[in-house]
């Protein structure tokens, strides 16, 4: 483990109990510049884990509650009218943070969400007519409930491609769930945590993650990945080259957090099936992730 985020990781431990690979996927993934979906039932601990890792990273943090009657207006932001000026003054919306924290996104319409496509892509946001650029960093944290629950939108596919990893925290193990019952709510410990990060730390670290090297040799490993779920039977649709570059640039960020300046294909077995599982649907009696695993172990490293 590379020293520097020792205190990050164990500041987030202690509020978040028995997650500590989720948590290393999750700083990954804001390493390599890329945003996260969490999927999982209310109640499990998403938002505390979010509101944990903006704290400990020193980023201006703003929660947005996704709702079906939501207006793009409400996270974009507005023009109002200023009569002593008389003009035009835009007011931003809560997407002008560096960290922005989309509770329950598919909650809300499809308008709404597409508004924030282009902020996750481009970093930009377009508002009647006119451009605005977005904060440096920004990241997205989006959370969203299981489809079968009532009031529910799916992501589009454009949607869940923007984001570089989906991830589940699950129920907590036995022991953590114990001491979560004792010691009571684990959100009132998010008070207590330090900023270890900040807005050019963490810039100054994502600038260090895409030095990371890639070698010939575990650029064609990922391909031979990629093409195994464009295979006919496996896939509805395969992974495209974009989604191949997820797993590069997650893979660097792997390695980053391992302390070594290049990928080892062990890094990119570490991120391959939360980089790829949200842009696949299985054609199998199996879910996604269970079939990339299976890829994982029929494709050769070499």
């Amino acid at each position: 483990m590379n020293a520097t985020f020792e205190p990050i990781f164990q500041q987030l431990n202690s509020v978040i109990l028995g997650k500590e690979l989720i948590l290393k996927k999750l700083v990954a993934c804001i390493l390599a510049g890329g945003h996260v979906l969490l999927e999982d039932v209310p109640g499990v601990g998403k938002t505390t884990l979010a509101t944990s890792l903006a704290a400990v990273l020193g980023l201006h943090y703003q929660r947005v509650q996704f709702t079906n009657d939501m207006l793009p207006a409400d996270l974009l932001g507005v023009n109002v009218f200023m009569p002593t000026e008389g003009a035009f003054q835009f007011h931003p919306g809560p997407v002008f943070n560096q960290f922005v924290l989309a509770d329950e996104i598919n909650r809300a319409s499809p308008k709404v969400q597409s508004a924030l496509l282009e902020a996750m892509e481009e970093g930009q946001v377009s508002v009647d007519g006119k451009t605005y650029a977005l904060s440096k960093p920004f990241l997205v944290v989006a959370t969203q409930n299981p489809s079968e629950q009532l009031g529910t939108f799916p992501l589009p596919e454009s949607q869940l491609d923007r984001f570089m990893m989906r991830l589940s925290m699950g129920y907590p193990i036995e022991e953590a769930e114990k001491t979560l019952y004792h010691t009571g709510d684990r959100r009132q410990l998010i008070h207590t945590i330090q900023a270890t990060g900040s807005p050019e730390k963490l810039q100054e670290w994502q600038a260090q993650v895409r030095t990371i090297t890639v070698s010939e040799a575990v650029a064609a490993y990922v391909y031979r990945l990629v093409a195994a779920t464009r295979q006919a039977g496996r896939f509805a649709v395969g992974l495209s080259p974009r989604a191949g570059l997820a797993v590069i640039n997650a893979a660097k960020a792997w390695a980053f957090l391992e302390g070594r300046t290049f990928v080892m294909p062990e890094d990119v077995k570490a991120v391959w099936v939360s980089v790829s599982n949200h842009r696949l649907q299985s054609l199998q009696q199996q879910n996604s992730s269970k079939a990339l695993t299976d890829i994982l172990e029929t494709v050769t490293v070499s």
